[in-house]
């Protein structure tokens, strides 16, 4: 039976993770594919997920803009209309899980620190005074003006979207304080209006905790170059970096990379974490 090669990697890690007071995890867009939920890499993978958009040739960086809301709202909400219930569909794959209760044996628990705006972690049962979302949540709804800096919750917005044509049907939501569109509470290209209060106070929330911790451990999963914010964070905070990238595990010296899928690479990480007891 042939050796792992990743096996030295592995058991670094586990011992990294054993000796650690803290765990940060650091969450890019290809956590979820084992999920279900898709991959945008490249204008084919997004136009394989939104034909309509493919065949009207209109890219990610034009839809996930504040420009679509005011030309077209029934076309942006149909793309954000879809996402959002996608993400109140889908469940956590097991990874969640696990990456939850090794960082539950710490002494100063874990905060996770990602680019997605999913709420997955929330639902996969993490606190969410230990998640700093960079990005915003399509959860979370604001005043496309914004007339004001509230930000309030899409519990109660339930789209129904023609997928065919990427659209949505009925009326969009709008601000209650002045009646404007309303959309998502989410950082998008060319964005001038997002209101980033609530994300602010995650940051905070995050630097506070950080502030507690000393033997700290960094696992980043899924995060790609093309939209770097998660990487650099991991490097700038993680002396014992831990990257789980299928495609791009390379990081800094010193740190370890496990070039897996983020399911398959939190299960061996945690196998060979568990190992050690």
């Amino acid at each position: 039976m042939a050796a792992d090669p990743l096996a030295p990697a592995l058991a670094r890690a586990a011992a990294w993770l054993a000796a650690a007071d803290g765990l940060l995890i650091n969450a890019g867009a290809g956590i979820g594919i084992d999920s279900g939920l898709p991959d945008f890499r490249g204008p084919g993978g997004f136009w394989g997920v939104y034909p309509a958009l493919g065949r009207a040739r209109i890219a990610f960086e034009e839809i996930a803009n504040p420009a679509a809301f005011a030309s077209d709202p029934q076309l942006a909400w149909g793309f954000y209309g879809h996402r959002l219930a996608l993400y109140r569909a889908t469940e956590p794959h097991a990874g969640f899980a696990l990456l939850r209760e090794i960082g539950a044996q710490r002494p100063q628990g874990a905060f996770v620190f990602t680019s997605n705006v999913d709420g997955q972690f929330q639902k996969a049962g993490y606190p969410a005074a230990r998640i700093c979302e960079i990005h915003g949540s399509i959860h979370h709804l604001q005043c496309s003006r914004p007339c004001s800096e509230r930000i309030w919750s899409a519990a109660g917005f339930v789209p129904e979207v023609d997928q065919a044509a990427c659209r949505l049907r009925g009326e969009p939501p709008h601000c209650p304080q002045c009646g404007a569109l309303a959309r998502p509470n989410i950082l998008m290209f060319n964005d001038w209006q997002w209101l980033e209060q609530r994300s602010a106070a995650q940051q905070q929330a995050l630097a506070a905790w950080l502030a507690t911790v000393s033997r700290p451990v960094v696992i980043e999963i899924g995060a790609g170059s093309r939209i770097p914010s998660v990487r650099r964070f991991s490097e700038h905070y993680g002396q014992r970096l831990i990257r789980i990238n299928p495609l791009e595990s390379a990081g800094p010296p010193g740190s370890i990379a496990l070039p897996l899928g983020g399911l398959e690479g939190i299960r061996r990480l945690a196998a060979a974490y568990a190992a050690l007891a």
